[in-house]
């Protein structure tokens, strides 16, 4: 009996899952239909984000704030910056840097200038580092001709999904003492990119183009499916893979009591060290928790 309640249950995830991947796929009369949930699976489908658990601030005995960087060329990072052209795929594959331009466009996210979450930004206080325009020489001479500056004669280069390099995120690590673990809590993340006034230049200057508060973009994220190599029928959501952690990141700086400085203002020029350092943080943190079991 508990055997057919088992085989009941994972059927019925599976269905679900196959749903949320591409509904409809097997029974669509025409291509149009792909993707159209029916009345059932619209009626059926309950599907959020999992809420955080309420964490009273007496319950929390450690914590360590860490910021850290998602380095976008290495292969376990590739779900978060694939795909980068979507002119010929579908409209549920896109990047993560493009599921924040299609909410900071629609209005539907705000973001802010810095990891401390302290001055919003609006999509034309960040257009300066997304939008690069240059008059060519062509230009020019329309200008002191005293003629209008047509459209063909001004370059305009734009920050796409394919500039991201990476993604800085702030979490905090906790020991929660009523359930006796540690735990992690994603707060912020930022995609980072040349700056577009230097894109062209050897060794452009990469800056934080926004910062984004974490819980407000998660229903977003819960809906955008993450591309499952192993099974396309099971995808992750945005929202699972960076929750779950499953990316791999590196400390870049940590609060402290020299206002909160980075790792490569006092271990300069030394990436070994400072990756080193880097490891030596993420240790005390894991050895907090290893040293509460010990006697």
């Amino acid at each position: 009996m508990m055997k057919r309640i088992f085989v009941a249950i994972m059927v019925t995830v599976g269905f679900s899952y196959t749903a949320v991947a591409q509904s409809n796929l097997l029974n669509a009369k025409t291509p149009e239909m792909v993707g159209v949930k029916t009345a059932e699976q619209v009626e059926a489908d309950n599907d959020q984000p999992l809420e955080y658990g309420y964490v009273d601030d007496r319950d929390i005995l450690w914590s360590k704030t860490v910021w850290e960087v998602i380095d976008l060329d290495e292969r376990i990072n590739f779900p978060l910056y694939y795909p980068i052209d979507t002119v010929n795929i579908g409209a549920d594959r896109r990047s993560l840097y493009q599921i924040f331009m299609r909410e900071l466009n629609a209005g539907r996210l705000e973001v802010y200038a810095d990891s401390y979450f302290t001055e919003k930004r609006t999509t034309a206080d960040i257009e300066s580092a997304l939008v690069a325009k240059d008059t060519l020489d062509a230009g020019f001479d329309q200008l002191n001709a005293g003629e209008t500056l047509s459209a063909e004669y001004v370059d305009i280069r734009e920050i796409s999904g394919a500039d991201i390099e990476a993604f800085h995120i702030k979490g905090v690590w906790y020991f929660d003492k009523r359930q006796g673990e540690m735990k992690y809590r994603l707060l912020g993340i930022a995609p980072v990119a040349p700056d577009v006034q230097t894109i062209n230049d050897d060794e452009p200057d990469m800056i934080e183009l926004f910062w984004v508060w974490f819980p407000t973009i998660r229903p977003a994220l819960h809906d955008a499916k993450v591309f499952n190599k192993n099974n396309t029928a099971m995808p992750l959501s945005y929202d699972h893979l960076l929750n779950s952690r499953r990316f791999n990141a590196t400390i870049i700086k940590e609060d402290n009591e020299y206002g909160d400085r980075q790792v490569n203002e006092y271990v300069r020029e030394n990436a070994l060290m400072q990756l080193l350092e880097a490891e030596r943080i993420k240790e005390r943190i894991r050895d907090f928790e290893q040293d509460m079991w010990s006697y």
